[in-house]
């Protein structure tokens, strides 16, 4: 048992990953009476599209001449409303394996335990996983006191924490950390942040107010024994470099893409892919499916709406394994009372 204390949870599926191909499969599996867990390393829904254009626009999206990245996130959320699904962000799926009574189990670095028949994996090009800076012995503070995302908020509480970045994670961190620190301050390359305007705008209040620091600068060395900082030395563009007392670090350098754990799940994997067959999108193993851009199959296009279409056939097998003794009844949205009512649709609206 870690220090974080393990919690379990059962459901029908468990989908790792929650971009749009994810956020979809959801609504699929909701019109077949299945219910869904989530887990994602990103803060928020919507995958690449959320993370790395929201303000992009896409033009391939069926109905949709022009939508950024996070407004189809935001409209794939509102459409799956009715179902419900359960979120497990800033988590990584680091652990599956097989029970005695037949069903998955998936083990986050949270500490969350979710089982269930069926697993579903969309996670795109892999996990997004924490660029790290390059400043000599790193490792040796890493996960002691050092750390590159934000699992649990009480664990900053009281500390003097510093937190490296100029992007939208660093800033809203820094506003949402600073009451519960006892001191923070935000240490950035430049002047300039690539972060929302307004959140800026509340940092520098924050810094006027002397209710935290700003430095501009580069973090070049960690100083502290066994893994606990006491310090770092930051070197400015010009100038002499100084040091900055604090006993916790929070980096935000950005991500990068990488299969990450699921490389170690036991699947069969074809050049860094998973791959499926075309009729149900299911791996090599029985109750595992992979939708989106991680699968593989002839023919295959990297596509939101292929992942849309997967994820559709997916559920229809999904059921199978979540109610072995049912009998599945294909029906349409736009005439079946009984997907309306779950899709709460006012018929006398209509």
């Amino acid at each position: 048992m870690s220090e974080i204390e393990q919690k379990n949870y059962e459901t029908d599926v468990i989908i790792i990953g929650a971009g749009p191909v994810g956020l979809f499969a959801v609504f699929e599996l909701g019109l077949l009476d299945m219910k869904a867990h989530l887990i994602d390393i990103l803060d928020r829904p919507g995958g690449q599209c959320a993370e790395l254009y929201p303000e992009k626009p896409i033009y391939d999206i069926p109905a949709f001449p022009v939508i950024t990245g996070q407004e189809l996130t935001n409209n794939l959320l509102k459409q799956i409303e009715p179902f419900s699904p359960t979120f497990h962000l800033n988590q990584m799926a680091v652990a599956m394996s097989k029970l005695e009574n037949g069903r998955w189990q998936v083990t986050t670095d949270d500490n969350k335990v979710i089982e269930a028949p069926v697993v579903v994996i969309a996670a795109g090009g892999g996990s997004f996983m924490p660029k790290k800076p390059s400043i000599p012995n790193l490792e040796e503070y890493e996960g002691k006191s050092v750390f590159y995302a934000v699992r649990r908020m009480e664990q900053f509480r009281g500390k003097n924490l510093l937190i490296a970045g100029g992007g939208d994670s660093a800033l809203d961190w820094t506003l949402n950390l600073q009451p519960l620190a006892s001191k923070l301050a935000l240490v950035h390359r430049r002047d300039d942040f690539r972060a929302a305007p307004d959140s800026v705008s509340k940092m520098r209040h924050l810094v006027e107010a002397e209710k935290m620091k700003l430095h501009i600068g580069d973090i070049k060395e960690l100083h502290g024994h066994n893994g606990q900082l006491e310090s770092v030395t930051v070197a400015p563009k010009e100038g002499e470099p100084f040091q900055v007392e604090c006993d916790t670090l929070l980096a935000f350098y950005g991500l990068t893409m990488k299969l990450g754990p699921i490389a170690d799940f036991g699947l069969n994997l074809n050049e860094n892919l998973i791959p499926v067959d075309t009729e149900k999108f299911e791996t090599s193993t029985q109750g595992i499916f992979s939708i989106g851009d991680i699968n593989t199959y002839p023919g295959k296009l990297k596509l939101i709406l292929s992942g849309f279409h997967e994820g559709a056939l997916m559920a229809q097998q999904a059921f199978r394994y979540v109610y072995p003794d049912r009998k599945l009844r294909f029906q349409y949205t736009t005439s079946s009372t009984n997907l309306q009512e779950k899709l709460g649709v006012n018929e006398k609206a209509a």
